[in-house]
């Protein structure tokens, strides 16, 4: 087994060496260097994303209740699956953040 370099690995990235020629080659991009972020703005980042998928949703329904031609009703319904669908990702995750720590305030 061989390891990776460190010319290899960028972050959760890395490169793969092509050892048989009749591989084909991938391209590799080289991700752009972003500052990591905490969790308090990814957390903040995250729910601003399900409250606007909210939003749009809200104002689609809206739009569509006073004027139905404007609006098709797929999208609509493509809307309101988004944001639920995000609404339910982000319970989700608060839930199992609510767990970890009740878990490791019992570990004492």
């Amino acid at each position: 087994m061989r390891l990776l370099s460190p010319e290899q690995v960028h972050g959760d990235v890395f490169r793969l060496e092509q050892t048989n020629p009749r591989h084909v080659a991938g391209r590799y991009d080289q991700p752009a260097a972003q500052p990591a972020q905490d969790f308090r703005s990814m957390l903040f980042d995250g729910l601003n994303t399900v409250n606007q998928l909210q939003r749009s949703h809200a104002e689609l329904s809206v739009q569509a209740i006073i004027d139905p031609e404007s609006v098709h009703p797929h999208d609509v319904t493509i809307a309101g699956a988004k944001a639920n669908m995000s609404l339910n990702i982000a319970r989700n995750v608060v839930d199992r953040v609510i767990r970890a720590y009740r878990d490791v305030v019992n570990i004492r």
